[in-house]
C-alpha cells in the first residue's frame, strides 16, 4: 500500500492554488494537473508499506500544535511545478520530530530535506516558467493525514486511513 503523511488543505488555499493552475492553463502550459481534490502537503513520502496502524500509532505518538499556513511562491523542480509556503519554523520542527518517529519505528520513508511546497503540475510541457502569481490565501493546519495513493482509472486517488486525532 503506498501511504503518505500529510496536511489536508482548507478550501480557501485549493481555490487559490486552483487560480495558479488556471493561469498556468492561460499561458498554454500543458501536463498533468493536480486534481483540486487532491492538492495537499506531503510531509512525510512513505511509499509501499504494508502496516498504517503502525504509521498512526507513530503520527498520534508526536504532540501536533496547530501551525498557520501561507502561500508564498512559484517554483519547480524540472518539470514539476509547486506553490511554495512563507517559512513556519513550527512545521519545520514538527516534520524533524516526526520523521526521528518513523525512523525509530523502522518505519521506511524519503529522507530528502522537507521543502514544503504544493505540486500544481507533473510533466509541464514547457521549461519555460511563466510569470504567474500567487494569489494570497493562508489556514491552520490542525490535522496530520496518514493517506493512501492508488493509480485510478483517471489519476491518482487520494483516501485518508486516519489522523492524529
Amino acid at each position: 500500500m503506498r501511504q503518505f503523511i500529510a496536511i489536508r488543505l482548507d478550501d480557501n488555499v485549493k481555490d487559490a492554488l486552483t487560480a495558479v493552475q488556471t493561469a498556468l492553463r492561460a499561458n498554454r502550459v500543458g501536463g498533468n494537473y493536480t486534481k483540486i481534490e487532491n492538492l495537499h502537503l506531503t510531509l512525510a513520502f512513505i511509499g509501499e508499506y504494508g502496516d498504517p496502524d503502525r504509521v498512526l500509532e507513530v503520527i498520534r505518538s508526536v504532540p501536533f500544535e496547530p501551525v498557520p499556513i501561507r502561500l508564498q511562491g512559484f517554483g519547480s523542480f524540472g518539470d514539476l511545478y509547486w506553490c511554495g509556503l512563507a517559512r513556519s519554523d513550527e512545521l519545520t520542527a514538527y516534520v524533524g520530530r516526526l520523521r526521528r518517529a518513523l525512523a525509530a519505528a523502522d518505519i521506511p520513508f524519503d529522507r530528502k530535506k522537507f521543502s514544503p511546497h504544493i505540486t500544481l503540475l507533473r510533466k509541464a510541457s514547457t521549461d519555460r516558467m511563466p510569470g504567474v502569481a500567487v494569489p494570497e490565501a493562508s489556514m491552520t493546519a490542525r490535522r496530520v493525514s496518514l493517506m493512501r495513493s492508488e493509480r485510478g482509472k483517471n489519476g491518482m486517488i487520494y483516501t485518508e486511513l486516519g489522523n492524529n486525532e
